[in-house]
């Protein structure tokens, strides 16, 4: 399978510009010679993070997540500033929504969040021999922690209780790379 472009683009206006992502509506001619419009938001990138405590138990952030109209419990996650290094982004984030600091962190890999019609990619990272620091939420956060087993995740991905989708990729890439024994109790 080839990497080459199947659809070519022709035109692109950006239609919209907001803090933290941009749409732009582009024109693309297909192997067939058709055109077809595409609405892309332009994202910059994204880090995820499983916080691993000593005992394999994980940390979570509840917070209030306007587009869906509800909390949310996900994994800490943050957008990346202009030229930051990914691991340099989780690492911030940990500090803001977990009040903690990770003496290692490990990259579980990277994964686009909506591919359709969205460019962001996530960095997701496990983050293990923990510290304390102070926690240092956006002005316009209201994060709570919730600590799980990796057992008690995945009933509640099972049943509808965690419902964001880099939080449940993060855990099927927990699962894979072994980085948390199978039913939750520590590391492999």
């Amino acid at each position: 399978m080839s990497d080459h472009p199947r659809q070519e683009p022709v035109s692109s206006r950006r239609v919209m510009r907001g803090r933290v992502f941009s749409v732009r509506r582009d024109v693309v001619r297909l192997p067939d010679g058709r055109h077809v419009r595409r609405e892309v938001v332009e994202h910059p990138g994204a880090v995820v993070v499983a916080p691993l405590l000593d005992d394999g138990r994980i940390l979570f952030v509840r917070q209030y997540r306007y587009a869906a109209g509800r909390h949310l419990v996900e994994l800490p996650a943050g957008t990346l500033e202009p030229g930051e290094d990914p691991a340099a982004t989780a690492a911030r984030e940990l500090q803001e929504e977990c009040g903690c600091r990770a003496g290692r962190l490990e990259p579980l890999g990277t994964f686009y969040s909506a591919p359709g019609f969205c460019t962001e990619l996530l960095h997701a990272y496990a983050a293990l021999d923990l510290v304390p620091a102070v926690a240092e939420p956006d002005p316009d956060e209201d994060i709570e922690v919730v600590v799980m087993s990796l057992q008690e995740a995945l009933q509640q991905a099972a049943g509808g209780g965690l419902q964001d989708a880099k939080s449940l990729a993060v855990l099927l890439l927990l699962l894979q790379r072994g980085v948390v024994a199978p039913a939750g109790l520590g590391m492999l």
